[in-house]
């Protein structure tokens, strides 16, 4: 899995520059414009960006969302028909921004960072929103369209998102995308609690491994996921003309999610971090505990070694008052033998009794 999937430009390369990156998005690109207000609601796929054009002149919100690799060409249209900043532009081509505000004549330019699922091929698709007074233009680099959910509240008659301007639209957007790292930080959880419990019944080398693995994408999800934070503390201000006081108070509760986010993130962190020590301290005792026995295995063969060495050498003379007497003895063997298993079985109560078994 790619970590960093950051595109640029090479250096010297004049700011504003669109250059198509396939590496940074993947599926097709579609467009799908709505346009709505409180009694009137329309969706609808379009397929050339001046179809938007007539909708810009209406008492409406309109949002324009597009999915997928957005090509050089056709960003360079809606800037055109937008007024994009052309910095702007840049930013939605190369993907892998860290998530930002910017504010530029009567618009505002976000980018967010949506964590992806466990098997997406990056942990991150970007989202970039731009917000004028009466519209609002989204880019998402992923294959799946993600704001589905938020369709479905825009098509209900009488709702909120219905009757407010375009600054709650990109609440709801900035509030779905903020929310999707519950899902994806539960799916963490769930690899910490499986690992944790390899780590006691057995660990295996592969265990470290995906300790490491959970540590970096933890630690990435931490760069990316942090600056949520100041994006919503930006908003909530109260400081931009374009947001309202109605959206104000919905942008604190989304500020206090992100907080609640940062909050799992840093104890799954310590979490991993902890993991690795047990680890570390559960191959220590592994090896203490081979230690152990190998060297209580040499501890009661080395009193047999003696006895076995002394009765190997042989000095057997009859006439000699020197001589070893227990090697003319009838039972002398069985009798080195019991010795012997006297021994092994006396050590082997004596470590037991200290508690070395």
């Amino acid at each position: 899995m790619p970590y960093f999937n950051k595109n640029y430009h090479p250096p010297g390369t004049p700011p504003g520059t669109l250059v198509e990156h396939v590496s940074g998005a993947t599926g097709e690109l579609s467009m799908r414009l709505i346009d709505y207000t409180d009694q009137e609601y329309l969706d609808q796929v379009v397929t050339d960006v001046e179809q938007c054009r007539p909708y810009l002149e209406r008492d409406s919100i309109s949002w324009i969302h597009f999915q997928g690799h957005t090509q050089a060409e056709v960003l360079r249209n809606i800037g055109e028909l937008f007024g994009l900043h052309p910095l702007a532009m840049e930013d939605v081509m190369n993907s892998g921004q860290r998530p930002k505000v910017e504010e530029y004549e009567e618009q505002l330019f976000i980018i967010m960072a949506m964590p992806a699922e466990q098997d997406k091929p990056h942990l991150f698709e970007q989202v970039s929103i731009f917000m004028g007074k009466n519209y609002l233009i989204s880019f998402h680099n992923g294959e799946h369209d993600p704001f589905d959910p938020l369709r479905k509240r825009l098509q209900k008659h009488g709702g909120r998102i219905r009757s407010l301007k375009s600054d709650y639209l990109l609440y709801g957007i900035l509030d779905l995308v903020i929310d999707q790292g519950f899902p994806v930080l539960e799916s963490f959880g769930e690899r910490i609690e499986a690992l944790e419990d390899e780590l006691l019944d057995s660990p295996a080398r592969s265990t470290l491994s995906e300790i490491h693995r959970l540590r970096r994408e933890l630690l990435l999800l931490r760069r990316m996921l942090w600056p949520h934070r100041d994006v919503v503390n930006y908003l909530q201000r109260g400081d931009e003309p374009l947001i309202s006081e109605d959206t104000l108070i919905y942008l604190r509760d989304c500020y206090d999610h992100s907080v609640q986010i940062m909050d799992l993130l840093e104890n799954y962190r310590d979490m991993a971090t902890s993991m690795l020590d047990v680890y570390l301290s559960s191959a220590s005792y592994r090896l203490n505990e081979v230690m152990r026995v190998l060297t209580i295995i040499a501890t009661i063969f080395i009193p047999l070694t003696f006895i076995s060495g002394v009765y190997g050498m042989n000095f057997h003379n009859p006439d000699s008052p020197w001589a070893m007497p227990e090697l003319g003895w009838y039972y002398g063997y069985p009798m080195v033998w019991g010795i012997m298993l006297l021994v092994v079985v006396g050590m082997l109560l004596y470590f037991k009794r200290k508690d070395c078994l």
